[in-house]
């Protein structure tokens, strides 16, 4: 199937993706800071580039998109250029898992939340880091 966008306008909604400081990223970093959590870094040089990092407890906390890491429970395949998406984000997916096996063997905990989790439940997000920064 062809793309239903000219090449400009699929430009400009590439675009217009963060990499970063994405609004579930900042959602959980303001609820850190109002219940008084800090210490943490925001783009920190980790393999995997985290959202998140605490150097001094060495967790690295990942907030991934559903589309482009392939949420087991709202991914939908595109409906375009199928082939080269998925090709795209299965290599997202495998880097993920390398990445975290990485970190894991240099001795990082890695937590990763699901982009729906933060924005349907962003205190329970909240609640699990806590929880792990405090055992």
């Amino acid at each position: 199937m062809v793309d239903v966008l000219t090449k400009e306008q699929r430009k400009y909604n590439m675009s217009r993706i963060r990499g970063k400081d994405t609004s579930p990223e900042l959602k959980i970093r303001k609820m850190l800071y109002t219940r008084g959590i800090q210490g943490y870094r925001v783009h920190y040089k980790l393999p995997g580039k985290p959202d998140i990092v605490f150097i001094k407890k060495r967790i690295a906390i990942f907030i991934d998109g559903c589309f482009w890491h392939k949420c087991p429970e709202c991914f939908q395949e595109p409906q375009t250029r199928k082939e080269f998406w998925m090709n795209k984000i299965d290599a997202n997916v495998k880097r993920d898992h390398d990445v975290n096996q990485k970190l894991e063997t240099d001795g990082w905990k890695v937590l990763r939340f699901w982009e729906h989790r933060v924005r349907k439940d962003p205190e329970s997000v909240v609640a699990e880091i806590v929880r792990i920064l405090e055992s």
